[in-house]
């Protein structure tokens, strides 16, 4: 069992990746049960306060269950970057080896779990009057600009995160090279080179489903009234972390310009693409161990997992 495995402390690190809604948690609440291990959120959302309906966040009786770090650090109108999730991530998970537990992460950011076992390009120091400038500009002229020098990058880079869009137009024009190029040409040593990397996923209509189901869920449970409160409370509809799948789509029906129904029909719309490109994203990573729960039940991966 993992938990048995003591020639090496990061034997004990369990990665469990996947798209949203794909049952990470759920999963992941049950296996820390049995290894008594405990949860290191590696979502880039579960961070900040206030954002509890639309983010999924593990909920008061999960966390008394079992133990859950990376939680409800920041509010809404602070920023934070995927290298200090690495560091505070990292620092965590070595407290939790070095004590003999056993550490899970579980989260469906791609590049939070990126800084957590491999680091990240640091890149050069930002430049505050650089960065204004580009702040000023439209991001769709953000987007073709970034399309333009740097089409890699702006592959991976979401039309919508301008904070990332900005860092990388950044880097390129204090540097003279594109972003993509100076990470590839960075080599980064694996943190924990024994950790056990595990991917689930579903069949497309499964998920798809699931995500639709989700959705309801959350209109259901009040993700309309807990951004009303969020607005209320002094958060502009423009921050970063507004533009969190769910939050934008109900902000625009808070400003009037779309129905409840269009705003629910666009949500379910744009979270199955974003899974979509979580499972391209975790598709590529090296070592992990795939298992389909539209074709083996949860009993059947959970028993899987404990005897690895």
């Amino acid at each position: 069992m993992i938990a048995d495995r003591r020639s090496s402390p990061s034997s004990r690190l369990i990665v469990l990746v996947g798209p949203t809604a794909v049952g990470k948690s759920s999963l992941a609440l049950r296996l820390a049960a049995d290894l008594r291990a405990e949860i290191v959120s590696a979502d880039s959302r579960h961070i900040y306060m206030g954002m509890d309906v639309g983010t999924a966040k593990p909920t008061p009786e999960d966390r008394l269950a079992v133990p859950h770090h990376m939680v409800d650090l920041i509010s809404p109108d602070q920023t934070y970057s995927a290298a200090r999730y690495g560091r505070q991530a990292g620092a965590i998970v070595d407290r939790l080896l070095a004590g003999g537990k056993v550490a899970l992460v579980v989260g469906g950011s791609g590049l939070y779990i990126k800084a957590l076992l491999r680091g990240l390009f640091p890149g050069p120091v930002a430049d505050p009057a650089l960065r204004e400038s580009l702040r000023g500009k439209k991001p769709e002229e953000l987007r073709r600009e970034l399309e333009r020098l740097d089409p890699e990058a702006a592959g991976r880079i979401h039309p919508r995160d301008m904070v990332r869009t900005v860092r990388a137009l950044e880097v390129y024009y204090l540097t003279g090279k594109p972003i993509s190029t100076l990470q590839s040409r960075h080599a980064f040593p694996n943190r924990y080179p024994d950790a056990v990397l595990i991917g689930l996923t579903r069949e497309r209509a499964d998920l798809y489903r699931r995500i639709e189901e989700r959705v309801d869920a959350m209109i259901r449970q009040g993700l309309s009234e807990e951004v009303a409160s969020l607005v209320k409370a002094g958060y502009s509809l423009d921050l970063p972390s507004m533009q969190t799948l769910g939050y934008r789509h109900l902000g625009r029906v808070l400003r009037g310009e779309w129905s409840m129904a269009e705003a629910v029909q666009r949500l379910k719309k744009d979270t199955k693409a974003f899974a979509k490109r979580q499972l391209t994203w975790f598709r590529a990573m090296e070592g992990v161990r795939w298992f389909d729960l539209s074709s083996s039940g949860e009993e059947e991966v959970l028993k899987a997992l404990v005897t690895l």
